[in-house]
């Protein structure tokens, strides 16, 4: 998931408000949050910033198979290596003997596991982003090599 100052930096930084937003920062904060697309800033498809239009374009993946949650993975740049499965606290906790452990959960309590090569959202509304004691946990994201989870 690209930061917000790796897509702004992308921008063309003119504040030009013909996007609808006060600035490109502003611009560049719904970009991230994707609450807008690339295409919504004009200046972008003009010849001098078209690398920039480029780039973004390779960095703001399209929205696929996102969970109500906005859980995301890209399932073409996942290779199923599971760290993110053990590195998730609420699967620790769930599944202290199986997750917990190191190895493949042992039960449905959990929130990711990996199938046909894959990992994969179940229970995910129990993730720590999510519910009274919501907490920006970034385990899985952080663990995973190849960048294929995100929240959207």
């Amino acid at each position: 998931m690209p930061t917000l100052m790796e897509i702004y930096q992308l921008l063309p930084k003119t504040n030009c408000k013909k996007c609808g937003k006060a600035t490109c920062m502003a611009f560049a904060v719904d970009l991230l949050a994707r609450k807008i697309s690339i295409d919504d800033c004009p200046p972008l498809k003009e010849e001098k910033y078209l690398t920039g239009y480029e780039k973004l374009n390779e960095l703001i993946t399209p929205v696929g198979d996102v969970t109500e949650t906005g859980f995301l993975v890209h399932k073409d740049k996942c290779i199923g290596c599971g760290n993110c499965v053990v590195a998730c606290p609420v699967n620790v906790v769930a599944d202290p003997e199986g997750t917990g452990s190191g190895k493949a959960p042992t039960n449905d309590k959990v929130i990711l596991y990996i199938k046909d090569g894959i990992v994969r959202p179940v229970n995910i509304q129990e993730c720590r982003r999510f519910g009274s004691n919501k907490t920006l946990c970034y385990a899985c994201i952080d663990t995973c090599p190849t960048k294929a989870i995100e929240f959207v």
